[in-house]
């Protein structure tokens, strides 16, 4: 795996546990801005043919 994937998995896995903090916060704000990069990863991941596989979020 190269760094570029390896990042780019560390910060999906990163923005997830973000995104599900803020939901168990009730911070309906930090939600959105954490749907909205993890959105913006996902679609990066897709146009490098990075694998992300399932996620709990």
């Amino acid at each position: 795996m190269d760094a570029f994937t390896a990042g780019l998995l560390q910060r999906i896995r990163t923005t997830e546990s973000d995104l599900t903090r803020a939901r168990d916060e009730g911070d309906d704000f930090l939600v959105e801005v954490e749907q909205a990069e993890l959105d913006d990863l996902r679609r990066l991941a897709a146009d490098h043919g990075v694998e992300v596989g399932a996620t709990s979020v």
